[in-house]
């Protein structure tokens, strides 16, 4: 009786989707359950490598500014920028729901070699999953690293050092500009490289620390850069000679027409006037020197000649604040080269760095009989090409508060792989 009684159950069909469902349910409930632990996973991880990131770039920017960013953890008690330029420590464990570790460690191979400024830091928490919480007693451990360094963005032949808000670099009227080489402003905000107008610029890369307004004025293939970490002055640890006592003669005096001085590459010759401004038919020769402008212009009018090989001209004052200005007139002849050696390498024009600002100062319209070769440096004021001339330069180097370029100028630029060459840029990128 009882196994036919057995033997009906077992032919009954009834109630066997019930069954199946039961047996597969803990499959179901364990696929939801880890899916959603992979999600929370996943999330939690993303956001503690967004504070990696943060954590690393801020480090790096910190080392910029000579900040110290030791080795070891993280804290908010010393001069690390690393959580205190991204989160407190308690910011970070609010925002993450949970106590973060933070430390900072040495940079992997070839991020830690003395050529590089780069921070690593790694972060990590224990999140106690939903689901599988159930069955782990200790809650699983989430890192994430990040490695940030200073790269090279590119080489640059024309720095703006303004770091305030406003333009640095613009381009107004019709000017041909074909540079070689890039171009890069420390200038904030939403017009720190601005264009005008009808101008033909080539120059690549174009970077600033703030936006660049339009780019239909650039050549096709233009890499642009903005929002660019800020650009080192070059010639930064070059200073002004002490003005010699007595120097308060223009160079041309009286009927004279003509100015010289000449020394040897190893010793330059010095030579100190209060300016140096020639006209129609004057001439002014320079080979191997360093000429002084006290407190004077250096004013190259039409029709004037000057020659400068492996020279430097230097305006200043006695107390530095006074410096004259430079005018390069279109219809004047004028080729200039730099010293190769000495305080001056590379420099054909130092304005000195106490002088106040002034926007319109210093210009340059050169044509097609002139060459300027090397450094033009006005780190307080703007330098500014313009008119209808033509020069030609072998690698000039511009480095001012601001750089304009006007109205029909031309200015072609070549580098080489000798003598005056690029600034070598920098950004701050993450790299690993």
């Amino acid at each position: 009786m009882m196994f036919k009684l057995l033997k009906k159950l077992w032919r009954d069909r009834r109630g066997n989707a019930l069954a199946i469902a039961g047996a597969a349910l803990p499959l179901i409930i364990g696929s939801a359950g880890l899916a959603s632990d992979t999600i929370q996973w996943a999330l939690m991880k993303r956001q503690l490598q967004r504070t990696a990131d943060s954590a690393a770039l801020a480090g790096v920017y910190g080392k910029m500014s000579s900040q110290t960013v030791n080795t070891g953890t993280c804290s908010t008690a010393n001069s690390q920028p690393v959580y205190r330029d991204v989160y407190t420590q308690s910011d970070a464990n609010t925002r993450l729901d949970t106590t973060v570790t933070c430390t900072v460690g040495t940079p992997s191979s070839p991020w830690n070699g003395s050529g590089y400024q780069a921070v690593q830091v790694t972060v990590s928490a224990q999140r106690a999953m939903a689901f599988s919480g159930f069955f782990v007693s200790t809650a699983p451990t989430i890192t994430a690293s990040a490695t940030a360094a200073v790269v090279q963005s590119g080489k640059y032949c024309v720095i703006s050092l303004k770091n305030t808000a406003g333009t640095g670099l613009s381009f107004s009227g019709g000017p041909t500009v074909n540079l070689g080489c890039g171009m890069k402003t420390n200038a904030k905000g939403a017009d720190a490289v601005n264009a005008t107008g009808n101008p033909s610029i080539s120059a690549s890369p174009v970077a600033a620390v703030g936006q660049i307004d339009g780019t239909a004025e650039f050549t096709a293939g233009t890499t642009f850069q903005p929002y660019s970490a800020p650009q080192s002055d070059p010639f930064a640890s070059v200073t002004a000679p002490t003005v010699p006592s007595g120097c308060n003669q223009d160079a041309l005096r009286g009927s004279a027409t003509t100015v010289s001085a000449s020394g040897t590459a190893a010793s330059p010759a010095v030579v100190c006037y209060k300016s140096l401004k020639l006209t129609s038919g004057n001439v002014a020769t320079f080979t191997d020197a360093v000429i002084i402008l006290n407190g004077g212009d250096l004013d190259i009018g039409a029709q004037a000649t000057l020659n400068c090989t492996r020279c430097t001209f230097v305006l200043t004052s006695t107390d530095g604040t006074a410096a004259g200005n430079v005018t390069i007139n279109g219809g004047a002849t004028v080729n200039m080269t730099p010293p190769t050696t000495g305080t001056y390498a590379n420099l054909v024009i130092y304005k000195d760095r106490r002088t106040a600002y002034c926007n319109n100062c210093n210009k340059i319209n050169g044509n097609s009989s002139s060459t300027i070769t090397g450094g033009i440096y006005a780190p307080t004021q703007e330098v500014q090409f313009s008119g209808d001339g033509g020069m030609s330069s072998n690698c000039v180097q511009i480095v001012s508060w601001e750089v304009t370029f006007t109205g029909n100028s031309t200015i072609s630029n070549s580098c080489g792989t000798t003598g005056p060459h690029p600034f070598d840029g920098s950004m701050v990128r993450l790299v690993a």
